[in-house]
């Protein structure tokens, strides 16, 4: 088989010179997933606050495709429109390439070193999605202070937008939540196209079968393993609070001790000097 066969395809690259065309609207989709997703966020935990940090947290992954707050990238589609590029939201994810990155890139560009200025502005003024459109992309970066230049009539069409199967969308999204965990690093070995063919390797039926089960089992083994941890985290500390209350329970008992000691010393040493003067009293009658 030839070498080019067996190479992997390159993966596409943004193209910086489409930015200029999309930059307002991409700060405009920006700022709605930043009002969304704060929202969101503030839904979940209440009735507790939402805190600074965890607006901040989101501003700075909202831009980056590794995370899940930017998956929203995924579901748009860059389509020219005569002298335009128009964002068109296809309602579901689709392959990323190109387009894809270009958006990512536009994201970034965009919010560049503003993230923890505009988490502040969200954290401290709570507004409405119309005044944080304002403050984002007119104030804060200026996006959209001035028209996009009309796009070049020799310009390069992008790819087709090609949405994913749900069980790639799926897949996808569990490899993002298992970001950070133990053993979650060598997921990265594997690409994309890899972890979909897992499935068929070996090509046997029975190996799909085996897979199927495996496929049964994970949600609960997955969910297994997160409540034993949990169980183990609960363990360590209703013992570091028992450690806590028994040293406690000791310094006081010890502290007792100590006290009862030196009251007992104190008499002690109060008591001879008072019988002292008692004898020498009655030698003086």
């Amino acid at each position: 088989m030839p070498i080019s066969e067996c190479a992997k395809k390159p993966a596409a690259g943004a193209r910086k010179e489409d930015i200029p065309f999309i930059k307002c609207q991409v700060c405009e989709k920006l700022a709605v997933q930043l009002h969304q997703q704060v929202e969101k966020k503030r839904a979940e935990i209440a009735p507790k606050k939402i805190s600074e940090y965890q607006i901040i947290e989101i501003s700075e992954n909202v831009c980056n495709l590794k995370k899940q707050e930017a998956d929203w990238i995924l579901q748009i589609d860059i389509v020219e429109k005569g002298d335009k590029l128009e964002l068109v939201d296809q309602g579901s994810e689709g392959q990323c390439n190109s387009e894809c990155k270009t958006i990512e890139r536009a994201c970034q560009e965009v919010l560049g070193y503003s993230d923890t200025d505009v988490a502040e502005y969200l954290y401290t003024s709570k507004p409405d999605l119309g005044s944080l459109v304002n403050y984002l992309c007119k104030d804060l970066t200026k996006a959209c202070s001035t028209k996009p230049p009309p796009v070049p009539k020799n310009r390069i069409p992008g790819e087709a937008f090609v949405a994913k199967s749900e069980k790639e969308a799926e897949m996808e999204k569990m490899m993002k939540s298992m970001e950070g965990m133990p053993g979650a690093p060598g997921m990265k070995m594997y690409s994309r196209d890899d972890l979909m063919n897992m499935n068929n390797f070996g090509g046997d039926d029975g190996d799909d079968e085996d897979d199927d089960d495996d496929e049964t089992r994970l949600p609960s083994n997955l969910g297994k393993i997160m409540r034993e941890k949990e169980s183990a985290k609960n363990d360590l500390k209703q013992k570091i609070t028992t450690g806590i209350a028994k040293t406690r329970e000791t310094l006081k008992k010890h502290a007792n001790k100590v006290s009862n000691w030196v009251r007992q010393t104190w008499r002690g040493l109060k008591n001879p000097a008072s019988k002292k003067s008692t004898k020498g009293n009655k030698a003086e009658l």
